[in-house]
């Protein structure tokens, strides 16, 4: 019987393992794609580039955060569990300020388009 527990421990934890490798490569990919469009875009002179970046760091960022949190399911040691809680900490903490810049960057944008149409009218 302990044979089989732990072959479905192993089964369990090479599928979490998976999980998480694919979620970390999510996030890097989005990064990435996203980091270049945001540099074609600087360069085109987008106005919009800033905010598309600050969306796609926070996107990436997610999934960062979800393959932390899937590898906390095979986590069984305290020092494990405290590293792992600092690193989702920090990486909710930089979601949170990102995402503040994005309502306020929108906040900006909604203002400039106000004041294009007033003096439009």
């Amino acid at each position: 019987m302990e044979g089989i527990l732990n072959n479905v421990n192993t089964v369990f934890e090479y599928i979490v393992q998976c999980g998480v490798l694919l979620m970390e490569i999510a996030g890097v990919v989005v990064l990435v794609v996203v980091s270049v469009k945001a540099f074609i875009g600087w360069i085109k002179k987008n106005p919009n580039v800033r905010l598309e970046l600050a969306e796609g760091i926070a996107l990436s960022l997610t999934f960062k955060i979800g393959g932390e949190l899937l590898r906390s399911v095979i986590v069984r040691d305290w020092n494990e569990i405290l590293i792992l809680g600092a690193i989702v900490a920090l990486r909710g903490l930089l979601t949170f300020l990102i995402r503040w810049d994005i309502r306020s960057e929108k906040r900006k944008m909604g203002e400039i388009e106000e004041k294009t149409n007033l003096k439009a009218s």
